[in-house]
């Protein structure tokens, strides 16, 4: 694109915003376009077409932290060809790192952290007058920050956050530093956008949090999480309720009951337990032990039989032996996760574990890694092929994205399911999908 391209460009002015990491995040995206639209910015796909691009950051792996450093640095050469873009970098990094990015990005417009996101449009007008750049970061939140138009990217499922902040501080987590202590939405707010979601024809809400098991206690709420969840399943025409993430220390019977009971929450466990062994649990201040989220796991498979139960697992955490990892190993295979998604630990500045000794080597790290995945895809691959035969409710979702004749959608345990169309199915909607063929990650099958 030339320079003089610009010259000639009319209203109303494009946004582009990449974004990287979690769920959180992604909604932290929709609320800033909200804003954008406010003004009359419309979003672009195309980079190069962007009078204002906003990079929406991660910082919880270091991976992650270097594929950002390379993307703002790929921006230097649209601010030499439009000098009057915008370059924002937002979300997790940007409270992280602050004044470092600005040292090092000087073509950067902007920095805005996690506790202002609120406050875009306001940013972006100090960006636009001044010749200085914008640094926009407050070390905390002062209060919980008003709620702001939101775009949604989808049309069938949507996030709703219900709190915000983590106050846990494992010792491998950057979270708590990034995004302050926990504020829990009112429930009324809650309510009244699951309510507005719904009329707009989504079918599907998560309610996201760091730990949603912890709503309510900051505020000093009557509400706790299950009362959220008994209020949020009477929402019509919502058909489905999921919430991510749970931690398994304060995941309790009232909230499992109130699953067991409800129409519209997904029989879905999502219980990140991180390691199988209790040394290296104590070393990331995880608060539990193996053998408690061990009966948790048994407790609610026998109130909730068909329920699914993932976890989140770090591999390589300082001080983790070969005994630890063989315990951690015999452990997934006693739980038999429905899947597992595994990490390898990431040292982040400014967490406790980075400074810990007996770091393990990347290769080691690695070859953990593996043993892990084989053990665990073989698992998962048994479970589904236990559902063979059967059907099971599908909310589809849309087109395969690998093959366009297949439609795909979700079961409520969170299984992905592939069938032909047969019919005059859309997103959206409910159907029933004979299970045919199973594989680790994905169910085949046709309607029933």
């Amino acid at each position: 694109m030339e320079a003089n391209d610009y010259q000639q460009k009319q209203e109303p002015k494009l946004f582009y915003t990449e974004t990287y990491g979690c769920q959180m995040n992604i909604n932290d995206s929709e609320r800033l376009a909200g804003q954008l639209k406010t003004i009359g910015y419309e979003e672009t796909e195309n980079v190069d077409k962007a009078d204002l691009i906003l990079l929406n950051t991660c910082c919880v792996r270091e991976s992650a932290e270097k594929k950002i450093h390379g993307r703002i640095g790929e921006m230097k050469r649209r601010k030499l060809v439009n000098p009057n873009l915008i370059i924002g970098v937002v979300g997790c990094l940007a409270q992280k790192d602050k004044e470092k990015i600005l040292t090092k990005f000087p073509h950067v417009n902007l920095v805005m952290g996690t506790h202002n996101t609120h406050r875009l449009l306001e940013v972006i007008a100090q960006a636009e007058q001044s010749r200085e750049p914008v640094l926009a970061v407050w070390d905390q939140a002062e209060r919980l920050a008003p709620d702001v138009p939101t775009v949604r990217k989808g049309q069938i499922s949507a996030w709703v956050p219900i709190m915000y902040g983590c106050n846990n501080f494992c010792t491998y987590c950057i979270v708590p530093y990034v995004r302050g202590r926990e504020r829990s939405r009112p429930l009324a707010d809650i309510v009244a956008e699951i309510r507005q979601l719904g009329a707009e024809g989504f079918k599907e809400v998560t309610l996201l949090g760091q730990n949603v098991n912890s709503y309510g206690k900051d505020s000093g709420s009557s509400t706790d999480f299950a009362e959220l969840l008994q209020a949020v399943d009477q929402i019509e025409p919502i058909a489905r309720i999921r919430y991510m993430t749970s931690h398994p220390r304060d995941m309790n019977d009232k909230v499992i009951e109130t699953i067991k009971n409800s129409k519209k929450i997904c029989e879905h466990f999502h219980l990140p337990v991180q390691s199988g062994n209790n040394d290296i649990l104590g070393r990331m201040n995880r608060g539990y032990t193996t053998e408690y989220y061990h009966r948790l796991v048994e407790h609610i498979r026998q109130l909730i039989p068909g329920a699914s139960v993932t976890t989140d697992l770090i591999v390589g955490f300082p001080g983790e032996s070969e005994e630890h990892i063989i315990e951690t190993l015999n452990f997934i295979k006693t739980i038999r996760y429905d899947a597992a998604y595994t990490f390898l630990y990431s040292q982040r500045s400014g967490t406790p574990a980075a400074d810990y000794p007996d770091q393990v080597p990347v290769a080691e790290k690695k070859a953990r890694l593996n043993q892990l995945m084989e053990i665990q895809n073989e698992i998962s691959l048994q479970i589904n092929k236990q559902l063979v035969g059967t059907s099971v409710e599908v909310l589809v979702e849309g087109p395969s994205k690998n093959d366009e004749t297949k439609l795909m959608g979700r079961t409520r345990t969170n299984k992905i399911v592939l069938w032909a169309k047969a019919g005059a199915e859309k997103p959206g909607d409910l159907v029933n999908v004979q299970i045919a063929t199973a594989q680790t990650w994905v169910l085949k099958g046709c309607l029933v």
